[in-house]
């Protein structure tokens, strides 16, 4: 799928053994988790925070909280919203529509790293910006990328051209100035098997060229209620907060690993 080029990093999403991991998956959904877990909760379904709230927790589960910037990008139609929808649990789009220009979200995600006892609670700023508009304006990119701490690169497995398009994407969104920023892959519309148009083969081989991670997205909320939603979408979360506080761990030298250059 292309030479990586200029874009080559040292691998950030290499698989590791559990042990190896700098946060624990599915803390949030266990027990020790549940206190956590209802901070992000209203009524038994995902709690939609405005721009300056926070989840409320009593004094004595206070946590520090992390904040992340996460740029997607991806051709028209692949789902950046409906990605951003199905993580935060609110309604999918029913049809596409463009977005016009870039829509953030807000998204609250406790885990617990592995050094400590003590959790952390991740903001993710999602930054959404369509292809078109991202095209169109020259100034948009740089907007998104402004102290951005990862970008993710979208494909939809129902779409083949989009998967193929993935090296020329990367080439088209980075520059010699982001190579401190997290490359993460994620494919959409992982659920809507009988359209699947990009096989396992084609993701083992990609992730072994690029030495990226690729993580599935379903495209539907699917059935269940809200705790069958959240076990969905935990595994995403977890590895897209694994993979920037292992960076974090491994800039401040508390990790071993490779890191960005």
């Amino acid at each position: 799928m292309g030479d990586r080029g200029l874009f080559a990093v040292p691998q950030v999403w290499a698989p590791m053994a559990e042990q190896d991991r700098a946060l624990e998956p599915g803390w949030l959904l266990s027990p020790a988790g549940r206190p956590y877990l209802d901070s992000i909760l209203h009524k038994n379904q995902r709690r939609v925070f405005g721009l300056l709230e926070r989840p409320a927790l009593p004094p004595a589960l206070a946590v520090p909280i992390v904040t992340y910037k996460l740029f997607l990008a991806g051709r028209s139609g692949v789902g950046k919203t409906a990605l951003v929808a199905w993580l935060g649990g609110t309604p999918v789009p029913p049809a596409h529509h463009e977005t016009l220009g870039i829509e953030a979200t807000t998204l609250f995600w406790p885990a617990k790293p592995r050094a400590s006892g003590r959790p952390v609670l991740f903001q993710l700023q999602f930054w959404d910006c369509g292809d078109g508009a991202l095209r169109k304006f020259e100034h948009l990119l740089p907007a998104c990328k402004e102290e951005a701490d990862a970008a993710l690169f979208l494909f939809s497995f129902t779409d083949r051209a989009s998967f193929e398009d993935l090296p020329a994407l990367m080439g088209r969104v980075l520059g010699p100035g982001d190579r401190d920023l997290v490359r993460m892959v994620v494919g959409t519309k992982f659920d809507l098997a009988p359209h699947t148009a990009v096989t396992e083969g084609d993701v083992r081989a990609f992730e072994g060229t690029w030495g990226l991670r690729v993580l599935r997205a379903g495209g539907t909320p699917g059935a269940g209620g809200a705790w069958a939603g959240l076990a969905r979408v935990a595994p995403v979360l977890d590895a897209l907060v694994e993979g920037l506080w292992r960076r974090d761990q491994v800039t401040a030298g508390v990790t071993p690993g490779d890191t960005p250059t």
